[in-house]
């Protein structure tokens, strides 16, 4: 491992050996949609709340994923995963009965890239395989961030949308597959945007100012 200021290279790249992406119906009427693992027409995933179905989709990602890397939960050191839920948990129900040491993590918008690094991180640190993870759900969000959909606010037409969805990955120390050759840590940055409508302008100030 060589650090360089914010980048870490690796003298050995740890590979991403399977992935996974499932999305609810809006997502899969999208552009993406033949990108997807699975599209759920149902994005209540038969669950009796949003933020259940939400577990159930990145149980869902975890699975396959693992599948896609062809290994079992006995085969993975550690479980990376977050949402955008009070105390991660979306992730802690999605991955409670695979009994595998886990570590939340929470980016917000970048969870999904924040626990490749670290998972990246530990497998050049010595462990064999790590899966990475990450969900979010619209509705979920909606009532933790802005207004319960049962309220029935009003969203300006700019207003953007967080994605239902999940998404997972297996890093492994050996294998075929896409390398992590670096990652670089960012750092936080805020220039006092407030209008919880436009999470766009809140976050491209963090992409725009580039600090050595």
């Amino acid at each position: 491992m060589n650090i360089n200021g914010r980048t870490i290279f690796f003298d050995n790249p740890p590979v991403i050996t399977g992935s996974a992406g499932v999305c609810g119906k809006k997502e899969g009427e999208g552009p993406l949609a033949e990108d997807f693992d699975a599209i759920f027409e149902d994005t209540t995933m038969g669950q009796q709340s949003y933020e259940l179905a939400e577990s159930a989709m990145l149980h869902d990602a975890i699975i396959r994923a693992m599948t896609n890397a062809q290994i079992s939960p006995a085969d993975v050191n550690f479980i990376l995963s977050g949402d955008l839920l009070d105390q991660c948990m979306g992730s802690a129900f999605a991955i409670k009965d695979l009994e595998i040491p886990s570590i939340g993590l929470y980016g917000a918008c970048s969870t999904m890239a924040l626990s490749l690094s670290v998972g990246a991180m530990l497998v050049d640190g010595g462990a064999d395989c790590v899966v990475a993870g990450t969900s979010s759900h619209f509705c979920s969000s909606e009532r933790q961030f802005r207004f319960p959909l049962e309220y029935g606010g009003q969203r300006p037409p700019s207003a953007q949308w967080t994605v239902t969805g999940a998404g997972s990955a297996v890093i492994q120390s050996q294998g075929d597959g896409i390398k992590i050759k670096a990652v670089s840590i960012g750092t936080i940055c805020d220039l006092g945007i407030t209008d919880a409508n436009n999470m766009g302008a809140a976050m491209a100030p963090a992409i725009a100012i580039i600090r050595p």
